[in-house]
């Protein structure tokens, strides 16, 4: 296949991937008086590790040394981005819709951005640092209902706040995928599969106690089949393969789409309106990502280094 085709299949393919991710908010969001957050969460993860392992059984094996080598950042890798992001995100969704928990997640590049200054000195551009104040007067948009009184205030709802910390939490394991060893990518999402079931077990065995029980029917089963796989593995391995023919900083920018695509799921699947702010809020993200696209040309024109990619998004 031609480099150009084969490039545009790769985009066809994230874009595939930006839609899986989508749902897996919307999903937590359908049955958010069915599961508890933090027993979706255990169930995902623990239902893609068993998926998972049978193939990651030889990568692990040969592995395993680097992994016990370098067990500190993986743990914390998998705790912050399969743990205690999910756990947050899904918390969220009872409390705020699908697509302000969505459209918030935009602010994962600004986040980025101030995480990898802080804790690695990386300075980005200007022209990226535009892009990243577009997608955070895009956020505030969202979350003040595009009521500048809202704003002054600083009144945040009690999905929101849970929401916005999920986007510190990924936007903290995005920066910190540095210091993953050189493993295979199989093996180092099984073993964080595997940390992130771990720790949300205790938190899901604490819900059934208190009387958060499953409410089993067909749309709970749909809902367990979908996290399990489509957002869990096969989104993960789709992304990696594109990632591998665009580069990592492209794919990573195209995460930033995944609210678009969610806002429109969401009205249509869940019937959540779509207001004027919400449009507003759209149309700031999209000029924050184009602004962020000119940033990687010029610096690829230049031959500068690319920003850290974000990653393996849950």
């Amino acid at each position: 296949m031609p480099a150009d085709r084969r490039q545009l299949h790769a985009f066809a393919l994230l874009g595939l991937v930006m839609v899986l991710w989508a749902g897996n908010s919307i999903v937590g969001r359908a049955v958010r008086f069915d599961v508890a957050p933090m027993t979706l969460a255990f169930v995902r993860w623990a239902g893609a590790s068993l998926i998972l392992l049978p193939f990651a059984l030889r990568p692990l094996k040969r592995d395993w040394p680097a992994i016990c080598e370098s067990w500190k950042p993986v743990l914390l890798l998998g705790l912050l981005g399969v743990g205690a992001f999910n756990a947050l995100l899904y918390s969220g969704l009872r409390y705020t819709t699908a697509t302000n928990a969505l459209l918030l997640q935009a602010a994962v590049p600004a986040a980025v951005v101030l995480f990898d200054r802080l804790l690695f000195g990386v300075r980005s551009p200007l022209v990226q640092n535009l892009g990243v104040a577009c997608s955070i007067l895009g956020v505030a948009g969202i979350v003040f209902e595009g009521d500048p009184a809202r704003a002054l205030r600083l009144h945040f709802g009690f999905g929101d706040l849970l929401v916005l910390a999920s986007v510190v939490v990924w936007a903290l394991y995005t920066v910190l995928l540095r210091l993953r060893p050189a493993i295979a990518a199989t093996s180092f999402v099984a073993v964080t599969f595997i940390i992130g079931a771990l720790a949300m077990a205790p938190l899901a065995a604490h819900e059934f106690l208190i009387g958060e029980t499953i409410r089993w029917g067909p749309r709970v089963l749909g809902a367990f089949a979908y996290v399990c796989v489509l957002p869990s593995i096969v989104a993960y391995f789709i992304f990696n393969h594109a990632t591998q023919v665009v580069g990592p900083a492209r794919a990573g920018q195209s995460i930033t789409l995944m609210p678009i695509f969610g806002a429109f799921l969401s009205a249509a699947l869940l019937g959540e309106k779509l207001h004027a702010y919400h449009m507003l809020g759209m149309a700031l993200i999209l000029l924050g990502i184009a602004l962020s696209i000119l940033a990687m040309r010029r610096q690829g024109s230049s031959g500068a280094g690319g920003t850290a990619p974000l990653e393996e998004r849950p």
